[in-house]
């Protein structure tokens, strides 16, 4: 139940009467589309590979779930879509049984981004089902270990809650397949299992790394008294603990990492952080230990602790940090592998080498995947990963419109929501805009071509898109306060000015002229607590300061729309101000008027309303101080009033973004960790949005004003977009009564007659190739049915995103009955194109292709029963009624059609261009009638041969020569046409009618002008290709098929219809 925030205040019993649940199965026929970007890709955290067929790989992610190739890497599919989190810290494959998957949640290297999981998870059919088998609360999961002879026995290294104590860390077992578990080494509630290695000689000696720290939202601390190596001898009954005894470093230790040799098992290397981070090394299966190196062994040991051995050489050994470095001696000296020059993306955390064959490896990082048949030699980036982690996501109102965001280490872009092109969205309809770890990108209003991106630290530059252009404009210290600028800092365009925007260090800064300069509206609206602000000693045991952990800054700023004074902020520790006076005076109101969420929570996000000036969204999250609920508050008159419209109930884990639609008040989105939510009832009730979205974390929303799309913006999955919203819109405004009702048709949005070209590049991509889905080409219709006849369920579901000229066999094969007819009239209330589609129960998506009906060319074949209209051309622009019947229910809306706005095509070319096609088609259904008389002709012949057996032997030879005749003629006329049905060979040389026919239909409608003189030249030529074949089909309809129709019927053969006279029609 929501809970209001001022005290005495009671939900209404008409705000519960109006509460509605939506069955979100009947939507299915609105699908989201995955655009990408997948050239970024997005971090890879664990990799394993099928020995037995080592094409078939597994890839887990950071939150983008976990993904399967059985390509060795060339096509990819994702395999955990429908479970709960999307955080893979963890992947592990039964050798033995390969179907068998263990994959555990919740990423193993905990930065201040970080996405937690919820649990281990076992598949028995390669990842095509999941059954969570336990360990729930353990957040984070690093590695997991099938036992070598026994895969009911698995253990699990679990990291913990990187944002607060919890009692469920540690290394854990099951000797039940997971049925079970049993926690077997713990040291304390801040104490997580950081590596976790098995003796591959000796599936009972297992060495793990215990690991202490700890993250607030201003710091974070690596190493404690709970570090160290452990040694197990029996499966994990027991455990000794090596110490500085054994040689390892004195004092508190941070983060380790382990790596077993293959090759000699009694070769351990450790990674091990203490005062100096330093490779140490065993060479008696982990009892004493000696330190190696401690050059150029790593720089970040909390982010980077992960060494692999070569299975081969035991001295060959992978580290992975910012670069891959590569020991050839044992780990006495590195040399750079993988570094900033070679084309791989920095900051590595999964590696995976193949034990026979040590040449074939494959690489985890910050930006997806490579893999290497070379040892490292050369590198094949994968590019159809789409996992970008996007922390923000705009647009622009161009047409087609762009998408921008920023992502984590992968920069600042700008793609299309959709293309007037064929084949896809690629990944170089992308733009990078600057790189740097990337976050808001705010689009000139005026001037796309424009704008400001930043990276870490609120590191703000204005771009020109077209020329490369970035400027630094970063507002700069006054000399008394230094800024304190957010890793992700807020800023917001002025509503009011073009070049007018805000932006956040812990004061407002406004600038009025691009960013070229800034003016203080503000005094310092966090608190300023000096504690939290030692972001340079942060790190512990080695020093971290990279800004991930800047505090007491701001966040949020949204300036309302329907006020140019007024603007709310929100801050990372607590604080919601609100200026009226354009910031003269600030309102704090979180301390003031907020009850239920936490102080000091972190101000997410603000949206100003645009349908009162006193209203704001306001988005609040706190699981950085390890609480998981979500908070999210209506906020109206000015601040006074707060009322929590999502709450732990509602949403899984903790929110993260709102939007309202700007249309219908009572629509609302909400992005949590774990998915995509809706409102039709103003936030009384929330849905979750189906299985064709996953349980990603959903950072950002935004609705695209003039199209209505829903653009999502994923921490983990790049951009995802709903396409038109006027459904829901309207079952927010009917209270979901639209449900009820047996049909129901949508209104539709305005169709764009646009030209398509092909995508630059590579035409024939085959596999390994990104394609972002593509907005569904010309006419949306959307329509409802409630229940389907009982006759068509078994039939129902497969045309929802057809265009009407692409509905396969089957659909054609069926009758009129189950199927959805839909007419479409002109202005003038004429019927220009009707065809038929078979519906599902629910929501319903067709398009109609923008053409009216076309007529059938002459063929060999005969129609199919119930078969539509071909296509013909396309409609004019103007209104059109469209009018949908499912039996005796029957709904209509209309559709706007515009030219394509990138043409300057005047009415009258456009007209006479259609009057030209239409003459074309009286041409050729006077062709098909022709060719129709002479199929017909030689039907009627066989026909008639077939009742001569007791006709009169001289009699039976006469009317057997004339039908031959006829025949024999027919088929001469008829291969001026085409080719005979059973030619075998290609022949593109000799001109036939339909050659002529085909050629003119492209004279007419290539372009959008009024036809040329060549055009007007060849329909000339072309009719009067015809007229001589009509005159031929005249001739032997009016002679030698009336001699021969009149000796047959005097036998009184009712076999013959009578043929109307053939002309091209005026």
């Amino acid at each position: 139940m929501k809970k209001w925030m001022i005290l005495g205040l009671v939900l209404s019993l008409s705000v519960l009467a109006a509460a509605q649940k939506v069955d979100v199965s009947l939507l299915k026929g609105m699908k989201v589309r995955s655009i990408g970007p997948a050239g970024m890709s997005g971090r890879v955290t664990s990799i394993d590979v099928v020995l037995s067929d080592p094409d078939i790989i597994y890839v887990g992610t950071a939150s983008g779930g976990l993904w399967r190739s059985e390509s060795g890497g060339i096509s990819w599919t994702p395999l955990f879509d429908k479970q709960p989190v999307q955080s893979i810290g963890a992947v592990a494959i039964d050798q033995k049984n390969p179907d068998v998957i263990w994959a555990g949640t919740g990423e193993g290297n905990p930065r201040n981004s970080q996405t937690s999981g919820a649990g281990i998870f076992k598949s028995i059919n390669g990842g095509k089902d999941w059954k969570l088998m336990g360990l729930k609360k353990t957040k984070t999961i690093h590695r997991i270990i099938i036992h070598r002879d026994n895969p009911d026995i698995v253990y699990v290294a679990s990291l913990g809650s990187a944002w607060g104590p919890n009692t469920d860390r540690g290394v854990f077992r099951t000797v039940d397949g997971g049925k079970t578990w049993k926690r077997i080494l713990y040291i304390n509630n801040k104490t997580g299992a950081a590596d976790l290695v098995v003796d591959p000689t000796n599936p009972n000696k297992l060495i793990a790394a215990m690991w202490e720290y700890g993250r607030k939202p201003w710091t974070f601390n690596s190493g404690g008294k709970g570090s160290g190596i452990h040694v197990s001898f029996d499966g994990g009954d027991t455990w000794e603990k090596r110490t500085d005894k054994q040689g390892l470093p004195k004092g508190e230790l941070g983060r380790i990492g382990l790596a077993i040799a293959p090759s000699m098992p009694n070769i351990v290397y450790a990674l091990v952080e203490s005062k100096k981070l330093a490779l140490y090394k065993s060479t008696d299966g982990g009892f004493k230990w000696s330190k190696v190196s401690d050059k150029n062994v790593g720089n970040r040991p909390f982010y980077y602790a992960d060494i692999y051995v070569d299975p081969k050489n035991e001295n060959r050994i992978y580290n992975l940090w910012s670069y891959t470095t590569l020991s050839e001696d044992g780990g006495k000296t590195f040399k750079q592998l993988l570094n900033y020059g070679n084309g791989v993306h920095p900051d590595h955390h999964a590696f995976w080498i193949h034990p026979e064959d040590p040449n074939y490896l494959i690489n985890g990082n910050d930006g997806g995947l490579n893999i290497s048949r070379d040892r490292g030699k050369n590198w094949r980036f994968i590019e159809n990963l789409p996992l970008g982690q996007f922390y923000h996501i705009n647009m622009d109102m161009d047409q087609p419109y762009n998408i921008y965001g920023g992502m984590q280490d992968n920069g600042s872009w700008r793609g299309p929501a959709y293309i007037w092109q064929r084949g896809g969205i690629r990944n170089s309809h992308w733009q990078e805009l600057l790189f740097g770890d990337g976050f808001d990108v705010v689009p000139n209003p005026k001037n796309s071509r424009k704008g400001y991106a930043m990276y870490q630290g609120g590191t703000l530059h204005s771009y020109d898109m077209e020329t490369g252009r970035n400027q630094y404009i970063q507002p700069i210290d006054n000399g008394d306060v230094k800024l304190r600028f957010n890793w992700n800092a807020g800023i917001a365009q002025d509503p009011f000015d073009d070049c007018g925007v805000y932006f956040g260090s812990q004061f407002l800064h406004k600038s009025t002229d691009c960013g070229q300069s800034w003016e203080v509206i503000s005094p310092d609206l966090t608190t300023n607590d000096s504690t939290k602000q030692e972001q340079a000693k942060s790190g512990g045991l080695t020093i971290d300061a990279t800004q991930a952990e800047n505090y007491t800054t701001i966040i949020s700023i949204s300036p309302s729309p329907l006020n140019k004074d007024l603007v709310w902020v929100g801050t990372d520790d607590g604080k919601v101000q609100i200026t009226r006076d354009g910031g003269k005076t600030w309102i704090n109101l979180f301390g003031r008027f907020v009850r239920g969420a936490p102080p000091g929570s972190w101000i997410a996000q603000i949206s100003a309303s645009a349908y009162r000036e006193d209203e704001a969204f306001v988005v609040i999250n706190n699981y950085r101080r390890n609480d998981w609920n979500p908070y999210i508050y209506r906020v109206t008159e000015y601040g006074k009033i707060w009322v929590q419209i999502v709450d732990a109930g509602d949403v899984s884990g903790h929110a993260l973004s709102f939007v309202q639609d700007p249309v219908e008040s009572k629509l609302m989105f909400v992005g949590a960790e774990n998915g995509l939510y809706f409102s039709i009832d103003g936030g009384a009730v929330w849905n979750k949005w189906r299985d064709d979205y996953p349980s990603v974390s959903t950072m950002d929303l935004k609705i695209h004003p003039r199209e209505g799309d829903l653009i999502i913006g994923t921490f983990g999955r790049a951009v995802y977009v709903l396409d038109d919203l006027r459904p829901l819109r309207e079952l927010a405004q009917s209270r979901a009564e639209i449900l009820k009702n047996p049909f129901h048709v949508f209104e539709s949005p305005t169709a764009v007659l646009a030209e398509y070209k092909s995508v630059g590049g590579v035409r024939f991509t085959a596999q390994a190739h990104f394609k972002g889905a593509n907005r569904v080409r010309h006419g949306r219709i959307s329509f409802y049915i409630k229940e389907l006849k009982k006759d068509d369920e078994s039939s129902a579901g497969s045309e929802q995103a057809k265009d009407d000229e692409d509905k396969d066999e089957d659909d054609k094969k069926d009758k009129d009955d189950g199927k959805v007819k839909v007419e479409i009239l002109n202005s003038a209330g004429d019927t220009v194109r009707t065809y038929k589609m078979k519906p599902d129960t629910g929501l319903n998506r067709i398009s109609w292709n923008l053409r009216l009906d076309g007529v059938r060319y002459p063929t060999w074949d005969k129609p199919k029963e119930d078969e539509d209209l071909p296509s013909g051309r396309l409609a004019l622009p103007g209104d059109y009624k469209i009018i949908l019947t499912y039996g005796e229910h029957s709904g209509s809306t209309m559709m706007k059609i515009v030219a394509d706005p990138r043409e300057n095509v005047p009415v009258e070319d456009l007209k006479a261009k259609a009057d030209l096609y239409d003459d074309w088609l009286r041409v050729v259904t006077a062709a098909t009638n022709a060719f129709d008389r002479m199929k017909k002709m030689k039907k009627t012949v066989s026909s008639v041969n077939g009742r001569l057996e007791n006709v009169e032997d001289t009699l039976k030879k006469e009317i057997k020569k004339e039908g031959k005749a006829i025949t024999r003629k027919a088929d001469e006329i008829m291969g001026k046409y085409m080719l005979a049905k059973d030619f075998i060979g290609y022949d593109h040389v000799t001109y036939r009618l339909m050659d002529y026919l085909v050629t003119s239909a492209d004279y007419i409608n290539s372009g959008k002008l009024k036809p040329s003189k060549t055009a007007l030249n060849y329909f000339d030529f072309a009719k009067k290709e015809v007229q001589k074949v009509l005159d031929e089909v005249t001739a032997l309809t009016d002679k030698e098929w009336a001699a021969y129709k009149e000796k047959v019927e005097k036998m009184d053969f009712p076999i013959f219809k009578d043929f109307d006279s053939i002309e091209i029609k005026k």
